[in-house]
């Protein structure tokens, strides 16, 4: 057996021999994800183990009738299991109630979604939940996945332009890896770079949100952007 639909066909069946067999025949995915959490306080070998179990929900997990790219699907569940480790017993602090407060976050944009068919505006959050601009953003920034990323700005201008790869596989990867590089961004940079990029306000809007001038938005822009380049490189 080495086709891998049937491979993984056979592993979302139960079959234990396919399940290792999907993990050895994926391991180098699952470890070009692993290499970017390294330095975590975390042994690499159980990073790997965390990887191997993502991989294998991303396998019982796949929907073959949806026609995506198996690798596509993996990355991010590899990611998340081991983000969700580190975030939870290791290395990166989300509190409970912070949390919380993002499953209500979620939940309150998901019923918005349903009644006004498209995605809310950060002012229709804001007023929905109590929660101000700030704390949404910040929220945001704690618990957002990684394919984030590929939203644009109002100017059309995705992060993920920052990436210089064209591999699927490979962007998946630094995809992880920018998400990670702006955890390390200043606050201020920090900020900006997710109400502009995640949200997609104009650096006006931004700057009305963070209570700055539409200069100094500019200028925490052009940092919080040469700062990701630095730390996203390779």
């Amino acid at each position: 057996m080495s086709a891998l639909p049937e491979l993984l066909r056979a592993a979302q069946q139960g079959d234990r021999e396919a399940c290792g067999q999907a993990v050895a025949e994926n391991s180098g995915l699952i470890w070009s994800v692993v290499r970017r959490y390294q330095g975590r306080g975390v042994e690499t070998e159980d990073l790997y183990q965390l990887g191997c179990l993502g991989f294998l929900k991303a396998v019982q997990g796949f929907d073959f009738s949806y026609g995506t790219c198996f690798s596509t699907y993996a990355v991010p569940k590899i990611a998340g299991e081991i983000r969700r480790f580190l975030r939870d017993d290791g290395a990166v602090k989300v509190s409970r109630s912070m949390r919380e407060q993002a499953q209500f976050l979620y939940r309150e944009r998901e019923r918005l979604c349903q009644e006004l068919g498209r995605e809310p505006t950060l002012s229709q959050l804001a007023a929905e939940t109590g929660l101000a601009p700030e704390e949404i953003a910040q929220l945001q920034m704690a618990t957002d996945t990684p394919e984030s990323l590929q939203q644009e700005t109002a100017e059309g201008l995705p992060l993920e332009g920052l990436l210089g790869t064209d591999a699927p596989e490979e962007r998946l990867v630094e995809r992880i890896a920018l998400r990670e590089a702006i955890d390390r961004l200043p606050e201020r940079e920090r900020m900006t770079i997710l109400l502009r990029y995640f949200k997609g306000l104009t650096q006006a809007q931004t700057a009305r949100v963070l209570r700055v001038s539409q200069v100094q938005v500019s200028r925490l822009e052009r940092r919080g952007l040469a700062r990701l380049r630095e730390l996203a490189a390779p």
